[in-house]
């Protein structure tokens, strides 16, 4: 069950607001709870009690290892955390990385680096140890972010799990969100993506090099497009439920560097490893060799977050040398310019999605083939393949193109108190439905990882 599935959106959500609202405030969290464990039973039946075993480990090691400031850490506490951390590690890279089991449960990967802050975020003295295990549990298995985030900080949401109101303007805010987020995803990432999909069934080795730069790009505005897209839901869900969600994207693909296209990308995540990972290294706070490493440690991190396979590792090397050049030698260049840097910015990184989109290492390197054939022996091909192709998803790169700049935004934040603003929601909200009740099931990108 996806949020952009109709089973969802007309059978559980309405049924579940309905409970939720009328239901005391002291009783909200235990039905959201209770809520959640059913969501993702629906679409994960035989690891809902991995996700519970979690809940209660995180929980019950919270409890036993708090200390306030005053207190101080001692010896105990150290060995509290790192017996919760090898649990949640543990778990995370036998499911994903040993080969022993051959299917990933849904959302580990981002439920684990939740339990992980909470319990370093207790161990530091940041926020107090959870009493309540529904509340705690509400936090971690909260279902408009549990597959595929937006990774929350307890602290972020503490306050609103000892009482929430959700006033008429906050549900239309989130309901209109929901819809946005909706036709991200339905819209345009799922299909621009048929293009991906019709050139991975043809093959890399009988495409042109124009249809290779046509797919890197497509498979760019699609990525975006649907993490986006389920971002946004979440953040709509939560407002509806009386939450606020931080923001996973903040118009990544204006930037003028990959260094600050990766600050405005899967925001929550870049987040976790500065907090977590790359400031207790030291930041950059003692020279650039240790930086550096400091780097090397987060961008290695980061691809094994992915997955193990041989391409994330590509993926996340080639983000890596180009995150260092620019910090040693062209950032400053970059910042400067009003349109080298942009350019530069929309030359290389959908070259590193490449390597992120194609499993095969292999393969990777035959699509570079096609992307730059001065480079390999590629066989004669039909230069004219893009042809078929071009008329069909031209408006979708626009629409791509358009919507990845703050412009639409910025014209919707004038008119959502308008009638214009409902009108266009209610005329995206059935663009939507139709494109829906019309295409087959698209899970959202990032519910591999």
């Amino acid at each position: 069950m996806v949020f952009s599935s109709f089973e969802f959106l007309f059978r559980f959500l309405p049924v579940f607001l309905v409970i939720y609202y009328l239901i005391p405030k002291k009783w909200k969290n235990l039905v959201l709870f209770a809520a959640s464990i059913a969501f993702y039973t629906v679409g994960e039946a035989g690891y809902v009690l991995l996700l519970l075993a979690s809940v209660l480990v995180n929980y019950f090691f919270g409890r036993a290892m708090y200390q306030t400031p005053e207190e101080g850490r001692g010896k105990k506490q150290l060995l509290l955390l790192l017996a919760a951390l090898g649990y949640d590690f543990g778990m995370l890279f036998f499911y994903k990385y040993s080969g022993m089991t051959d299917k990933l449960p849904l959302g580990i990967s981002f439920y684990t680096f939740q339990s992980a802050a909470y319990i370093i975020d207790v161990y530091r003295g940041g926020i107090p140890a959870e009493k309540s295990l529904v509340k705690f549990g509400t936090y971690l298995t909260m279902f408009p972010q549990l597959i595929a985030g937006p990774i929350i900080n307890y602290s972020e949401v503490r306050l609103k799990m000892n009482g929430r109101t959700v006033t008429l303007q906050q549900f239309e805010d989130g309901l209109k969100l929901l819809v946005i987020g909706l036709a991200s995803k339905v819209v345009i990432a799922d299909r621009i993506g048929m293009l991906w999909n019709n050139i991975q069934g043809i093959g890399f080795e009988s495409i042109s090099t124009m249809l290779a730069w046509m797919g890197a790009f497509a498979y760019s505005i699609q990525l975006y497009f649907d993490f986006l897209g389920y971002s946004l839901m979440a953040m709509g869900l939560g407002a509806m439920l009386g939450f606020e969600i931080p923001r996973n994207f903040f118009h990544p693909y204006i930037s003028k560097s990959v260094s600050e296209f990766w600050r405005r990308w899967h925001i929550t995540l870049g987040r976790w490893f500065r907090d977590y990972v790359y400031i207790p290294l030291g930041g950059n706070r003692k020279g650039k060799v240790r930086t550096m490493c400091n780097l090397l440690v987060v961008w290695a991190l980061t691809a094994l977050w992915h997955g193990a396979s041989g391409n994330y590792l590509v993926w996340g090397a080639s983000l890596l040398v180009l995150l260092m050049l620019e910090k040693l030698f062209f950032l400053p260049y970059l910042e400067k310019s009003k349109v080298v840097g942009h350019l530069y910015l929309l030359f290389v990184v959908p070259l590193t999605w490449v390597a992120f989109a194609i499993p095969d290492v292999k393969q990777i390197g035959v699509y570079f083939t096609r992307l730059f054939p001065f480079f390999g022996t590629a066989g004669a091909v039909n230069q004219q393949d893009y042809l078929r192709y071009l008329k069909d998803f031209l408006p979708l790169f626009f629409l791509g193109i358009l919507f990845a700049t703050p412009y639409p935004a910025a014209f919707y934040k004038l008119i959502q108190r308008k009638w214009l603003g409902n009108v266009l929601m209610i005329g995206l909200l059935g663009l939507s439905l139709y494109y829906l009740a019309i295409s087959t099931n698209n899970p959202f990108l990032y519910f591999n990882f």
